[in-house]
């Protein structure tokens, strides 16, 4: 439970930060679209405009404002997911870093042990169902024998084990045998249950310790190729903004027309959104791991069971 809750509220909170982005990236652009929607208007009334770039303009404008509202709703409801995380009543959330700045790792440490796996309460459950299955196996077979005394009081044969032998029949509950009578097969059919259930427990144990090793090798791979999403979003931000101040430079020179101004923003939207969304999901990549381990990497088996680790749980 502790595991969940606190790799739910860390995933919570980053979505809820690249929300809070979105936000502002939307409003920011919203803004510039709106001084273009104002200037082209008070130019048209002059006629000095066309009604083809005022229409550009306003259209532009309502696309993003389209999608405030939308991401409004979105931080709302997150923030109620992370108050029911908290065992709080719904409320706002207070702010930490943004999401650019959240603790994040260039490399994750070589050499991390596999024994950091068996930490995970699925691989302990199916451990113990595994030893518990292999114990019944032992039971049902055991099943087979009467519960005698093999030797008597002076350390011979006991008269129970000399009346077993002489009889060559079935076990009875005679003269203190204490074993099974004629079972038409059900013993023998315990114990080809209490095999198939523990080989159901193996399968069982072993395609958690697989699965196990997957949701690491994935977050693992999901956190080091996300970084080169990253960079190269870093990139396309960076190149459409630069677009953006030619555009500019351009239709304040003359040299073309308004549209490619919008053109350039509406490029350059998507884009920066893009990013939020890619260093997003390197952040969640990281939780995935923290969760796929047990518990991250630092802190000790010991540690992880006693709860020593609260408040040191947001870092792997």
């Amino acid at each position: 439970m502790w595991l969940s809750l606190v790799s739910d509220l860390a995933q919570a909170y980053f979505e809820l930060r690249a929300l809070d982005d979105q936000l502002t990236i939307a409003h920011n652009t919203s803004d510039s679209f709106q001084e273009t929607f104002d200037l082209f208007s008070r130019k048209l009334e002059g006629g000095a405009a066309s009604a083809l770039e005022t229409s550009r303009a306003e259209g532009a404008l309502a696309n993003v404002l389209s999608q405030v509202p939308d991401l409004e709703r979105q931080i709302v409801a997150k923030e109620n997911q992370i108050s029911l995380l908290l065992g709080k009543n719904p409320g706002p959330i207070p702010r930490g870093a943004t999401l650019q700045d959240q603790f994040d790792l260039d490399v994750v440490p070589a050499g991390l042990p596999s024994t950091l796996l068996e930490r995970r309460p699925d691989l302990r459950q199916n451990e113990q169902q595994l030893v518990a299955s292999n114990a019944a196996v032992g039971v049902a077979k055991a099943n087979f024998f009467p519960v005698i005394s093999l030797t008597g009081l002076l350390g011979g044969v006991s008269p129970q084990l000399s009346g077993l032998v002489a009889s060559g029949a079935q076990w009875s509950l005679g003269g203190g045998l204490a074993g099974p009578l004629f079972t038409g097969g059900r013993l023998k059919s315990q114990y080809h249950v209490a095999l198939a259930q523990r080989d159901e427990a193996q399968l069982a144990y072993e395609k958690s310790v697989t699965s196990a090793f997957g949701e690491v090798s994935s977050a693992l791979s999901a956190h080091e190729m996300l970084a080169d999403s990253v960079k190269e979003q870093v990139r396309s931000v960076k190149a459409y903004q630069e677009s953006v101040r030619l555009a500019n430079l351009r239709y304040d020179s003359g040299l073309s027309n308004y549209f490619e101004v919008i053109d350039a923003k509406l490029n350059l939207f998507p884009a920066e959104n893009a990013l939020v969304q890619f260093d997003l999901g390197r952040k969640v990549a990281l939780v995935d791991l923290y969760r796929a381990l047990g518990g991250g990497w630092k802190l000790s088996d010991v540690q992880w069971q006693t709860g020593s680790s609260t408040g040191t749980t947001t870092t792997p």
